[in-house]
């Protein structure tokens, strides 16, 4: 945002002088205006940067919140745009009003001026906007929208909640081992050498795999990062490397299901969207296979797409795929039948997200004590391993 030197009258004419930042002059006009000043001359001292390239989920349904809101009121979108520009919290947020403001004054439509924001609104967002200013329900289609996001951050924060235990868990247990094998293990080695005792075999394995963590501990720190570093840029730039990757994540134990829950139940969520909001219907396929990320449902998509336009119903198209469950398939049947596509969709949508809290719940109880065992289990053949000479020769001691 400018920093700008201005120059102004008081309402007795006399000149003051003074610093402001502002998205731009009139702005800082209409700054000076509300304590009283008249702007005579400014001069812009210091640029920021106006583009916004990501802002949090947080505020992105706050923004849009706002705007549905306002509009459903009945206020322009021009005022409500500065409305929001001049309440905004955040820079970001300022920043971001004031350019679709600018945008819209320009000639612009709202969908247009979103879409030069690809960064915050994806191309469905824009295209369902644009679908409520041509069928005259924006106020809808902003709420709808809000909802969808709103449920969208309840799953990634799932998604989270799936991953973090494990992950904190297997931190644990390595800070735990390479303790063990780099500090305590070489300090009882010297102890049981002096013993004169004869190494039992677990205790030798012990021996050499705590040689191996103290003499190429860079090398054991280093491959785990590189090896996914190296994953993620052959998947970048090879598609058959993505694809067996996305496979393998559908199939992974547990996992893997309520993985691919969430993405269905977004799926569904977002066409019943788009088709509620008049998209048609091979225009909304193709935008769900940009949201659900996962290349494997994504080549399902095409071959369904295929289907449908040559003439095929939605249900049998998806039918003849053997990655959507029945649920979805007798759901979509009951919509085509009924006319209400939407609210099947809904229904699926709202039976996975149910699902995946409870699979969650069950993955949870799981992982605890399987980590719990692993740990032990760990633990237990160092302990076994240091202590077992040590018994051998407190009992040749006795006898």
């Amino acid at each position: 945002m400018p920093l700008y030197k201005y120059r102004a009258t008081d309402v007795d004419d006399r000149i003051v002088t003074g610093q402001i930042e502002a998205l731009h002059e009139t702005e800082l006009a209409n700054q000076l205006t509300r304590v009283g000043l008249t702007l005579v001359r400014a001069k812009a001292l210091k640029e920021r940067s106006r583009t916004v390239k990501s802002l949090p989920k947080q505020e992105i349904i706050s923004f849009m919140f706002q705007l549905e809101m306002l509009i459903r009121a009945g206020v322009p979108i021009l005022a409500a745009l500065g409305d929001m520009r001049d309440a905004a919290e955040s820079m970001e947020g300022q920043l971001l009003a004031a350019g679709i403001y600018d945008k819209i004054e320009a000639g612009s439509t709202l969908a247009e001026a979103l879409a030069h924001y690809p960064g915050i609104f994806s191309e469905v967002v824009v295209n369902l906007v644009r679908a409520g200013e041509i069928t005259g329900q924006l106020p809808e289609v902003l709420k709808e929208l809000v909802r969808s996001l709103k449920w969208q951050d309840e799953m990634a924060q799932q998604s989270k909640k799936l991953l973090m235990y494990p992950a904190f868990v297997v931190v644990v247990i390595s800070g735990v081992v390479f303790f063990l094998m780099i500090y305590l293990v070489p300090q009882l080695v010297s102890f049981l050498g002096a013993m004169g005792q004869k190494t039992p075999m677990q205790t030798k394995i012990l021996i050499v795999v705590s040689g191996i963590f103290v003499k190429y501990w860079w090398l054991l720190l280093s491959t785990p990062p590189l090896i996914v570093a190296g994953v993620s840029t052959l998947a970048r730039f090879h598609p058959g490397v993505r694809y067996a990757l996305h496979k393998l994540a559908l199939n992974l134990p547990v996992i893997g299901l309520v993985l691919k829950k969430m993405i269905l139940a977004r799926l569904a969520d977002t066409f019943g969207l788009m088709y509620r909001t008049g998209i048609p219907i091979l225009d909304g396929l193709r935008y769900c296979q940009k949201i659900t990320g996962n290349l494997v449902i994504q080549r399902s998509l095409d071959r369904v797409i295929e289907r449908i336009a040559t003439g095929t119903s939605i249900s049998t198209a998806f039918a003849a795929e053997r990655m959507f469950p029945a649920l979805v398939i007798r759901m979509l049947q009951v919509g085509e039948s009924s006319g209400a596509l939407d609210q099947s969709l809904a229904n699926v949508s709202y039976f996975y997200t149910r699902e995946i809290d409870e699979s969650i719940g069950k993955v949870q109880a799981l992982i605890e004590p399987v980590m719990t065992v692993t740990m032990g289990l760990i633990l237990g053949w160092i302990m076994m391993s240091v202590l077992s000479p040590i018994y051998d020769t407190i009992a040749k001691m006795k006898t």
